[in-house]
């Protein structure tokens, strides 16, 4: 699962039969199918993340993607969610993060062993305490469409925008995060437990957040750009460091 989740963000156009191939050239003993129920365990789908994860809550309210020909101009006129695999030594725990648009800015994530939908509301309740967005976009998943999470939103007066079936890009700022989480620190780490993992991605998230600099926002970082002049490093309060479900 870890090799096919390396691979995936090198070719995410790779189904289970190229991941399959791909896998024995490199030495690993391993049949389509075993390769179809691990892809499928991991949310992984070819070509575009149409994951086990976005699955939608049954019979749920459809909210428009509100973000098409939008300009984000200001911090917290969008923020947007995903859920991603986390590969450990030995299992793996699924990352949620909310993510500020226009900064990059995480502004809550949560690590859990299962996909229900309590550790996502958890962090938009953590989040909404920071600010409160215009909007707020996900996919459609069974975690973002519940009636909880949905509610929350609707509650806290913010609009909710939702990605097309199968549109990778319309949620791409999380996906970029995903990759630079997964290849800057939870590769590099190989986390043997969920509270090693906790305690590294709460360390990580927070040097990429406040010291990390970004090539898109003029090699500042997102606290800067997110708070501005507030901002300071010795006075602000780190928001990035959430509980685990694990």
């Amino acid at each position: 699962m870890r090799r096919i989740d390396e691979q995936y963000l090198r070719t995410p156009f790779y189904g289970s039969r190229r991941m399959a191939e791909w896998l024995r050239v490199e030495g690993e003993e391993v049949n389509r199918k075993r390769v179809q129920r691990l892809m499928r365990l991991m949310g992984l789908e070819a070509i575009h993340p149409k994951r086990r994860t976005s699955e939608p809550s049954p019979g749920h309210k459809i909210y428009p993607y509100l973000l098409r020909n939008v300009k984000v101009m200001r911090p917290n006129q969008v923020w947007s969610a995903d859920i991603t695999y986390v590969p450990l030594r030995c299992g793996f725990l699924y990352l949620m993060a909310i993510l500020d648009w226009y900064s990059r800015f995480v502004l809550s994530w949560r690590l859990s062993n299962t996909l229900d939908a309590d550790f996502c509301v958890e962090a938009l309740e953590e989040a909404l305490q920071v600010a409160r967005p215009e909007i707020f976009n996900s996919d459609q998943g069974a975690q973002f469409t519940g009636r909880d999470f949905t509610g929350c939103l609707e509650s806290a007066a913010v609009a909710i925008s939702m990605d097309g079936r199968g549109r990778a890009l319309d949620n791409v700022f999380v996906e970029r995060l995903w990759r630079t989480v997964k290849y800057e620190n939870v590769y590099l780490q190989d986390y043997a437990t969920g509270a090693e993992c906790q305690a590294g991605l709460s360390s990580y998230l927070t040097f990429y957040c406040e010291q990390r600099p970004h090539q898109s926002l003029g090699y500042r970082t997102p606290a800067e750009v997110y708070w501005g002049k507030a901002w300071k490093k010795t006075s602000v309060n780190v928001v990035t460091a959430s509980g685990s479900r694990s």
